[in-house]
């Protein structure tokens, strides 16, 4: 399904390039904007990517383990809530949506880890 076309133009404008690419696997950290009152604070997310949406009003679900409690939260890709993007490791995944990982604990729930290619790494510091 296409989009309209002054649809497509509002969100190339809005769209973020600054970005690195996020795959389902990744151990990012998210650092995210927080307004309390009139004070504005980052605010770091640390956890796996558990699955991501393309498109124009694209977004990837990070979850981690915080006081034994599983937390998700789902950021967009345009977002100006979301300040920078960090991959703190790549992991090898078969499956593109890894929801299965909600009902692992422990040593259950980790995944293999794989080196990134240093041609993506350097490109997403580039952006």
């Amino acid at each position: 399904m296409s989009q309209h076309p002054i649809m497509e133009k509002l969100a190339a404008r809005l769209r973020r390039s600054d970005l690195p690419e996020v795959n389902p696997g990744d151990t990012v950290r998210v650092q995210v904007k927080i307004t309390e009152g009139d004070k504005e604070r980052i605010q770091a997310f640390e956890g796996t990517v558990i699955s991501k949406r393309n498109g124009p009003q694209g977004s990837f679900t990070v979850r981690k383990v915080s006081f034994g409690q599983g937390v998700e939260r789902i950021f967009p890709f345009n977002s100006k809530v979301v300040d920078k993007i960090e991959i703190v490791r790549s992991n090898q995944i078969r499956r593109a949506k890894l929801f299965y990982l909600r009902d692992l604990k422990g040593k259950a729930a980790r995944l293999r880890e794989v080196e990134r290619p240093l041609v993506v790494a350097a490109a997403a510091k580039h952006e």
